[in-house]
């Protein structure tokens, strides 16, 4: 298996973690970038507003999400443009956890994605100071990007994750992260529905 994956990163229009306001991906095949992609949500009804803190951080605001799709009108787009890859992401819990509550909050099956860490990797390859995503994207090759702007952000983390395959001398994720001692995730997948109950006074 190559070094195959797609990397995502959201940004959020609040605290709640429903609150996905835009979404980036970067396809990598055999270690090289092939495709990428990113567009505006419109975040759950409930999780919309807008916090000036966040917007701070993404320059991201309701008005320019007004006409964006919403959650569950995209979520075939991102599900069509990652297929069955591994997600990477750089602080991973947090953008898995953006999918779940963003699919909870509509009432969408979130898929059961494995995905891995840039972050935890990054920490068992590079010894630095931080490990924010700039910084390790600059050791991996990869500077100058508009951060907190999700398409530059998941390419940034490509880039992060595919330096790693290459220090390691890895032929695909999973031997990344054997590599350093890490293991992959998975999103659980969603409950099935309980059988309903026969009602056997009924049936005598």
């Amino acid at each position: 298996m190559p070094v195959d994956f797609t990397a995502i990163d959201f940004e959020t229009a609040n605290s709640s973690s429903a609150s996905a306001c835009s979404v980036g991906l970067a396809r990598v095949r055999d270690g090289r970038i092939v495709a990428t992609g990113g567009w505006l949500i419109r975040p759950p009804a409930g999780h919309d507003r807008f916090f000036d803190v966040n917007t701070r951080i993404h320059g991201i605001r309701e008005e320019d999400v007004a006409d964006a799709k919403g959650w569950s009108d995209q979520l075939s787009d991102l599900a069509a443009f990652v297929g069955d890859d591994i997600l990477v992401a750089h602080n991973a819990g947090f953008d898995m956890t953006v999918l779940r509550r963003a699919c909870e909050a509509t009432g969408d099956v979130c898929p059961p994605y494995r995905y891995a860490c840039t972050v935890q990797v990054a920490r068992r390859v590079y010894q630095l100071d931080s490990y924010r995503l700039p910084s390790v994207a600059a050791v991996a090759g990869f500077m100058d990007f508009a951060h907190h702007d999700a398409a530059a952000d998941a390419l940034a983390c490509a880039h992060i994750m595919i330096d790693a395959a290459e220090r390691t001398a890895s032929r695909d994720l999973y031997a990344v992260l054997k590599s350093v001692g890490l293991r992959m995730s998975q999103i659980p997948a969603a409950p099935q529905p309980a059988a309903p109950m026969l009602d056997f006074a009924a049936l005598v």
